[in-house]
């Protein structure tokens, strides 16, 4: 069984008993749950002041043991005010010796960026404590593609896509838009060419979602990518002035705006049910007749 470590960097847990139910399935499958005391921690609207968010991260370069999942509690928001103060070089050294399994999405996406860029560190997109593992019913196709993914050197998800056929291979990144957005002309931003970029975001209008996307291709960060693949947009329905704009709209006009592929429908994001996608491993992607497929390999795995 594995050692889970959590952290919260970013906002408080509003719904405690989501977390603890967390906690409670995660040890009844056989599973050491360390840390828990970030759970309740609150600092206005923070999971803790700025030095404890901060030390959740830095110790992580200390942090002892072997098949050590670190797990973020949520994301909300915190972590960009902690981007300048965490010990890159200590978590980066720590990662190359002996890797940590480090898993989370949303807010968390700006510290697995700022590995990603520091020292090429793979950290994984995939479920957190409370909105995931904590859910009153754990999504079966979840639990199963966390473990896949943490477990399998060569992992492949297939799905039902929808774009252009294609055939590409390059560094898997991404995350969730708005902080990816949000890193843009910083330090923490990772500069990667030719690689496959995955997005998602939740309760963005179509428009804000096309704003943000043209503001990645307008940066050059698109058009440099062999590939783009979009995961969840939730909470993103159009309404009557729309007249017609919705999402399905938006990825055409994106696709008219780039000559590499776009391929949707990955589930991926903040959703119930999401795939764990190793940020940062080297990704094949295809997509053929409506069937959709990454295969990837060279992230960390649990040993046996």
């Amino acid at each position: 069984m594995s050692s889970f470590h959590l952290i919260a960097p970013s906002g408080y847990c509003i719904n405690q008993t989501a977390a603890q139910r967390g906690v409670t399935r995660l040890e009844a499958s056989g599973h050491q749950v360390a840390n828990q005391q970030v759970i309740p921690r609150r600092s206005q609207r923070f999971a803790g002041t700025e030095a404890e968010r901060l030390a959740d991260i830095n110790d992580l370069a200390t942090l002892g043991g072997e098949n050590q999942i670190v797990l973020a509690v949520r994301g909300g928001y915190g972590a960009s005010r902690l981007l300048e103060n965490i010990d890159w070089p200590s978590l980066i050294a720590r990662q190359q010796r002996s890797p940590l399994l480090i898993c989370g999405h949303s807010d968390f996406t700006a510290i697995q960026c700022g590995l990603l860029a520091k020292g090429n560190v793979v950290t994984f997109s995939g479920p957190m404590l409370a909105g995931n593992f904590g859910a009153e019913n754990l999504d079966g196709f979840t639990e199963e593609h966390f473990w896949r993914a943490l477990r399998s050197p060569t992992l492949t998800i297939e799905w039902d896509g929808d774009g252009p056929q294609c055939a590409a291979e390059g560094t898997l990144w991404g995350g969730n838009l708005a902080m990816i957005v949000s890193l843009i002309g910083t330090p923490w931003m990772p500069e990667i060419r030719d690689g496959i970029l995955v997005l998602e975001d939740i309760n963005e209008h179509p428009f804000r979602v096309e704003r943000m996307l043209l503001q990645l291709l307008h940066a050059g960060i698109l058009p440099r990518q062999r590939a783009i693949v979009l995961g969840s947009f939730t909470g993103a329905s159009p309404n009557d002035y729309d007249d017609g704009y919705d999402l399905a709209t938006m990825y055409n006009y994106l696709r008219s705006r780039l000559s590499i592929p776009v391929i949707s429908g990955l589930d991926f994001g903040h959703e119930p049910r999401t795939v764990t996608l190793p940020l940062g491993a080297q990704a094949q992607l295809s997509h053929n007749m409506g069937h959709s497929a990454l295969t990837l390999t060279g992230h960390p795995v649990l040993a046996e």
